[in-house]
């Protein structure tokens, strides 16, 4: 099973997407990658996602967990 996530990604056509996993079409389109980021955050975050942003060359840039994370840090006290 795959898990929920928001991609930012570079549009073919300029600017930049915000996907969700398996859509077929994109979450929403800007013209810069930090509005994409920026608004593609509040989505992640809204419905519980995971948020991967990538570079210009498809590359992984960072990933936040906005939702149930299979990893969470141990407690350190």
């Amino acid at each position: 099973m795959s898990r929920d996530e928001h991609h930012v990604v570079p549009n073919a056509d300029g600017g930049w997407d915000v996907r969700r996993n398996g859509a077929e079409r994109a979450t929403l389109h800007t013209d810069t990658k930090q509005e994409a980021v920026d608004r593609g955050r509040q989505v992640s975050q809204n419905q519980g996602t995971e948020f991967i942003v990538h570079n210009k060359d498809g590359r992984i840039a960072r990933a936040d967990s906005h939702g149930n994370d299979p990893c969470p840090p141990r407690d350190r006290n």
